[in-house]
């Protein structure tokens, strides 16, 4: 499928340049308007039925599955962060002393947090990939001592499919591999891909995908998805609510007190999951991005993107080659003779949005952009070049 631009599915200003849904995605229309549509019905909470805390719910994991490549959507569960489905993770792994956890270098909080306590706990070691800085095939190398790293000590690797701040792409078919030879568990944030990047659960086989909804499933901020492996069947929620045990559906047997959950990942989904304003905004947001594909929306950032970054190499900005990293978010590593107080100023006069990450500002679009926001970014950094 091949994508136009669909700025009309958005209320964003045309003087305004936005690349950086990275951090916060924009609502488009179909999705601000669910949510509208669901305050106004707790407006009148009388018209919503029991069901509309189940059934929603249902219908939500049944579209993230299929945008995962996964065939039991009972191994979703509804989150409220990141951090959320890794305490979950973490919560039911034990380590020996001296195992190892492999994350790479700058790894998101979200996702180093707590292996360091778990570390901690077991006497474990965290072991920090980092990368290379090769002026040439950095993302190459990087990979490759990720696999030099995964020995027989390796007990967990935990890392997202990309890094977050500069696009690398990391060979997950790879690591899985090594990960399966030593029996160690691969655990993956795809914060900054699913949705806008293919991804398939029967390829990669994961134990663990933790993913945040509100950057590139256009999700509302406070929600997001887990999806956990057999290895997490039997394990321990952090939390224990009402909903996730069988036959909640029966709210005036509620004080029959059940001990089993439904079955597999259920039990890990958090207290009043079935927010029925959350829970709407996310299903309109999962229906479009399906019917347009990750895939096509990576080809059209790549297609609206790829001229500008020829440019900024040209004015002596590194980029990581287009073959090792993806499209829709990608880092710039800018020249020394750029003073970066001054770009801050000249992007805010021009209303472009991007995010500074160290030496990197990265830049993050979809399909409300078009190669003439590039070419203002290009023209905007070149203005500032001493």
């Amino acid at each position: 499928m091949t994508l136009s631009n669909q700025n009309h599915l958005f209320s964003i200003p045309d003087e305004v340049t936005y690349l950086n849904i990275a951090s916060l995605s924009p609502s488009f229309k179909a999705v601000e308007q669910a949510g509208l549509d669901a305050v106004l019905q707790k407006s009148k909470p009388y018209t919503i039925p029991v069901s509309d805390f189940f059934d929603p719910v249902t219908e939500l994991k049944g579209l993230f599955s299929k945008l995962i490549d996964n065939d039991e959507p009972e191994r979703i569960a509804s989150i409220p962060s990141v951090s959320y489905g890794i305490a979950t993770v973490t919560n039911n792994i034990k380590l020996n002393p001296n195992d190892e956890i492999l994350v790479i270098e700058e790894q998101f909080p979200s996702n180093i947090y707590a292996w360091k306590k778990l570390a901690k706990k077991y006497d474990a070691k965290l072991v920090t990939i980092a990368s290379p800085n090769l002026k040439v095939n950095n993302a190459k190398q990087w990979n490759l001592d990720i696999l030099d790293a995964i020995t027989s000590k390796t007990a967990v690797v935990a890392l997202g499919n990309i890094h977050w701040s500069n696009g690398t792409i990391f060979n997950l078919k790879a690591i899985r591999e090594k990960t399966n030879t030593h029996n160690a568990l691969l655990i993956i944030d795809g914060s900054q891909t699913i949705g806008a990047v293919h991804f398939s659960i029967k390829e990669i086989e994961p134990d663990a995908l933790i993913c945040a909804g509100y950057k590139w499933l256009f999700g509302p901020y406070g929600c997001g998805y887990a999806y956990y492996g057999s290895y997490f069947d039997h394990g321990e929620s952090i939390e224990d609510n009402w909903a996730n045990r069988m036959h909640s559906e029966k709210l005036s047997d509620l004080t029959n007190y059940e001990e089993q959950y439904k079955p597999l990942a259920n039990r890990y989904v958090v207290g009043e999951s079935g927010d029925f304003i959350y829970v709407k905004m996310q299903i309109e947001a999962l229906k479009q991005i399906i019917k347009w594909t990750p895939e096509s929306i990576q080809a059209y950032c790549r297609s609206i993107s790829f001229e500008a970054t020829q440019q900024l190499i040209t004015l002596g900005c590194q980029i990581e080659h287009p073959d090792y990293r993806t499209h829709h978010l990608f880092g710039v590593k800018l020249p020394e003779n750029i003073d970066i107080k001054t770009l801050k100023t000249a992007l805010q006069q021009h209303q472009i949005f991007v995010s500074f990450r160290g030496k990197f500002i990265r830049i993050s679009c979809h399909l409300f952009n078009t190669e003439k926001d590039f070419i203002k970014l290009v023209d905007c950094i070149k203005s500032v070049i001493k």
